[in-house]
């Protein structure tokens, strides 16, 4: 009932707002939600299941927003950013791990390590989306971010499997056989593969029924979560990696830009996203064992929690990406590299590759008998702390991590505070936080034309300053030499914003590349008031 007026005034998102929630219907405080009393023994595997289907629809939505053929164009960038910083953060993450904890062994602290080392894509979306995103980030990094924690998490089940293998088969020579044939060729190739044939087969039988007039437009649509959810079914039901092949069906469908264009001005997707998204924290909140967070006899305590809370906030991401941002186009500069490597969040991905370990390990005896008991008994009190403690300091810091104007002007950006549908309707404010495809139609701009050229796609509508967010468009142009203010150099340089404060007689707080005619609601009656923009163009220096 406040959830707007909470992100429009504190940029909160709904994964505090649902962690939140969780923990006061949680167990712990008004004990009206108990998840972990669900399914007796079988607990676990109830909350591997909702993880999953979360995680593989957030994927399929990744997946869907990026530009066409982005996997491809921007290979080498994911590349770096994805492989040798995983690695990275595994190793360190195992070595402090072990430092704290020393009744682990290295093996088991690699495992715990690999439920961390994933970016969650769905707090993610925290980054990539909402008015501080489109005020303060860049197109390209809120991309790469995105395509990043997609890849990452179909990623984790190597790291995760090697691990595991160690700890439960007796020979290291069989454990590494099995991690590769099983882990690599079959987890992860084949399920890329399996993911990404689904993807261009339906996408060719969706062009063909809309093509006949086989297909409505409700059906057309239903078709973004029931592809998700069957891409899900098939993949687990052989074996292979879910998450990539959820992901690799996301990117092959909208590979030519066809489902993007039908499903663009559609809230449905966006509806259902959302809906999981906060049923699936509201979910982990109540699910936390604060009781876990203080068992001295397995050697956790608080003060070791916070210690390995701030060392992996700091040693996980940063360090490698500042050393390998120079190799990545979309990152310029330090500072970019250092807000990539500080929004690393983990979630919903650590949550689930700590479940689907708990599958591979013994049942733990009390007290634990053996490293792998002691594995099973310590792997999820440690994963949700560092969880809980995530989705505090990434959730609320958004609003404190100003990259400034050398970030700012590297981006043209037609600011908008509204959108609406195809017929019209105007679009409740919360639908621009859930996922959208970036090219999405339904985001209209001023009288006239504009060209949204990341995507080659044309979008045109009235100004209508209904609602209070910003999502972007970009300037297909550059302004006339007539209405240019002082010399550019490039069209990148000029910053073009519309910052409507619904005040008719106000124009000093709005800008446009060209005398533009907007309509403005009147507090004073239901009436539009009509008035026209003048041109107000800065210049960035170089």
């Amino acid at each position: 009932m406040v959830s707007l007026l909470v992100k429009e005034t504190l940029y909160i998102n709904e994964v505090v707002l649902g962690t939140g929630f969780g923990v006061i219907v949680g167990p712990y405080v008004a004990n009206v939600f108990d998840p972990r009393g669900w399914g007796g023994a079988e607990e676990n595997r109830i909350t591997l299941e909702v993880m999953r289907i979360v995680l593989a629809t957030g994927l399929f939505a990744v997946g869907v927003e990026l530009p066409c053929a982005y996997m491809k164009q921007h290979a080498k960038s994911l590349f770096v950013m994805v492989v040798p910083t995983m690695a990275f953060g595994w190793v360190v993450v195992s070595a402090v791990l072990h430092a704290l904890f020393p009744v682990l062994g290295q093996v088991s602290a690699l495992c715990i390590a690999a439920c961390l080392t994933p970016t969650d894509p769905v707090t993610c979306a925290a980054i990539t989306r909402g008015r501080f995103a489109t005020k303060h980030v860049p197109v390209d990094i809120r991309r790469i971010l995105s395509a990043e924690s997609a890849a990452n998490d179909g990623l984790a089940y190597p790291f995760l499997s090697i691990a595991i293998y160690l700890t439960v088969e007796t020979s290291t020579r069989a454990a590494i056989g099995k991690w590769f044939l099983i882990g690599w060729l079959y987890q992860v190739i084949l399920g890329t593969i399996l993911g990404a044939v689904l993807g261009i087969l339906f996408s060719k039988l969706m062009k063909l029924s809309h093509r006949k007039g086989f297909i409505d437009r409700e059906s057309f649509i239903a078709q973004y979560l029931a592809l998700a959810i069957f891409t899900i079914g098939v993949a687990s039901s052989i074996g292979v990696d879910d998450l990539l092949a959820s992901f690799a069906a996301g990117c092959a469908i909208s590979w030519d830009g066809h489902f993007n264009v039908q499903t663009a001005d559609d809230s449905f997707s966006s509806v259902i996203d959302y809906v999981l998204n906060c049923g699936c924290f509201i979910y982990i909140g109540a699910w936390l064992p604060f009781e876990s967070y203080n068992s001295p006899e397995l050697g956790i305590t608080p003060w070791r929690l916070v210690v390995l809370m701030i060392a992996i906030l700091v040693l996980r991401r940063i360090p490698p990406l500042l050393l390998l941002y120079r190799w990545v186009p979309e990152v310029t500069s330090w500072k970019e590299a250092l807000f990539c490597g500080h929004f690393g969040p983990m979630g919903v991905s650590a949550v689930f590759v700590s479940a689907l370990a708990l599958t591979q390990l013994p049942t733990p005896a009390n007290p634990p008998a053996n490293q792998g008991q002691l594995l099973a008994a310590m792997i999820q009190p440690l994963v949700s702390f560092i969880v809980l403690g995530s989705i505090i300091v990434h959730g609320l810091s958004i609003p404190f991590f100003n990259l400034g104007r050398g970030v700012q002007s590297r981006t043209a950006t037609f600011t908008y505070t509204w959108t609406r549908t195809r017929t019209g309707g105007i679009l409740p404010d919360w639908l621009l936080y859930a996922r959208r495809p970036e090219n999405a139609t339904g985001f209209l701009t001023a009288t006239g034309t504009g060209g949204d050229v990341e995507h080659g796609m044309a979008a045109s509508g009235k100004a209508d300053p209904e609602t209070g967010a910003v999502p972007d468009q970009t300037v297909n142009s550059p302004p006339s030499a007539a209405q240019v203010a002082n010399p550019v150099v490039t069209a990148e340089e000029v910053v073009v914003t519309i910052r409507n404060d619904r005040n008719p007689g106000n124009s000093g707080g709005d800008e446009v590349t060209e005398p533009t005619e907007v309509e403005e609601q009147n507090p004073d009656s239901t009436e539009l008031d009509k008035r026209t923009l003048q041109p107000k163009i800065v210049a960035i220096p170089q």
